[in-house]
């Protein structure tokens, strides 16, 4: 077994809520699979624990549902990547406005790509602003 699969198995028995079935995660989206990973990866790096992981996810699914989130399970992943942007910016690894900068960035790659095709990040999808 892999480091990425060791950290994968820890994250899945360790951080509350994680859709799953009996081979693993579940994932709607490419997305929702790819933010799990970001996560993965950055833990193995040590970036922050588990136990970090996990607090600062239930605190932002709190914040969600404090705010009117019906915690249908289907925004989940949503906060996983808010919980990752957050960490990432409170570790200075990346400022805020970095992660927002690439984030409309892929927005606009995304609104001008046909369903169905790849997304590709240009540097036309960086707006200057």
């Amino acid at each position: 077994m892999t480091i990425d699969q060791r950290a994968a198995m820890q994250a899945t028995a360790s951080v509350p809520g994680i859709p799953r079935d009996d081979e693993g995660p579940v994932f709607r989206e490419p997305w929702e699979a790819r933010a799990f990973a970001m996560a993965l990866a950055l833990h193995v790096r040590g970036l922050f624990t588990w136990t970090e992981w996990a607090d600062a996810l239930a605190q932002q699914i709190k914040l969600a549902q404090a705010q009117g989130d019906a915690d249908t399970g289907e925004t989940y992943y949503r906060h996983w990547l808010a919980t990752l942007e957050k960490l990432v910016a409170a570790k200075n690894i990346a400022p805020a406005s970095e992660l927002h900068r690439y984030r409309d960035a892929w927005d606009h790659a995304a609104d001008r790509t046909p369903h169905g095709q790849p997304i590709e990040l240009t540097q036309g999808d960086f707006k200057s602003g």
